[in-house]
């Protein structure tokens, strides 16, 4: 069976597999039914690692094992596969949420938050600027600055990345504290690049300088 390596790559990252497993479940999802040995040619997958990598496939739920002789495979509907995983997820994420909940009472916490109030005392103001990498990163340090921001909040963009700012930064821009101005520029050449919903979170001003400059605040 030749399935497009893109493809496996996909679905190895969305469902957290192995390339075997990957390969292994593409061929019995095609199959529906399939012996070990079957999915091993199928897949190309070697025979002595097919039976590890069916018993890890059934263990998370992707195939059921039927006995008999020999012992035959079957795949599970995929609908029911991503119920599964997203359930797996929600639950491990609520596990998560209630350990991190539970980290701001105790000791070492206060310990750690007095450690950074004792050193950022010691930092001059203008030395507290850095190198920030990774766009999400860069998008969760807006975010605390904007939640704290006591008088204004001041973006310069560019044209694409005011789409993607708002977008991502919206909803906390519409939290701000009560009396905290917003303004964002951006060189928009017609009004109409931004999108509705967008334009319906803010008030457009144009402003006229060496480019056509869109004010939202």
């Amino acid at each position: 069976m030749i399935v497009n390596e893109e493809f496996l790559k996909k679905l190895r990252s969305s469902f957290d597999l192995n390339i075997y497993e990957v390969k292994v479940w593409t061929a019995l999802l095609s199959r529906g039914v399939a012996t070990a040995g079957e999915l091993a040619d199928i897949s190309s997958v070697p025979r002595s690692r097919s039976y590890d990598v069916l018993e890890n496939l059934e263990k998370k739920g992707f195939i059921i094992m039927k006995l008999g002789k020999p012992i035959k495979y079957i795949a599970v509907k995929p609908e029911e596969i991503l119920k599964r995983i997203k359930k797996k997820v929600q639950d491990e994420a609520d596990t998560q949420m209630a350990m991190l909940s539970k980290v701001g009472n105790t000791e070492i916490y206060q310990e750690i938050e007095l450690l950074y109030k004792q050193g950022i005392d010691k930092i001059d103001p203008t030395e507290l600027s850095g190198v920030i990498k990774g766009r999400k990163n860069v998008y969760d340090h807006l975010k605390t600055i904007i939640t704290n921001a006591e008088k204004s909040v001041s973006i310069m963009t560019t044209e694409k990345g005011i789409i993607r700012k708002i977008d991502v930064l919206k909803s906390t821009l519409k939290k701000t504290k009560a009396g905290v101005k917003i303004k964002i520029v951006a060189p928009i050449k017609e009004a109409s690049f931004i999108p509705k919903d967008v334009r319906a979170c803010f008030q457009m001003t144009q402003k006229f300088m060496k480019h056509m400059i869109w004010v939202f605040g």
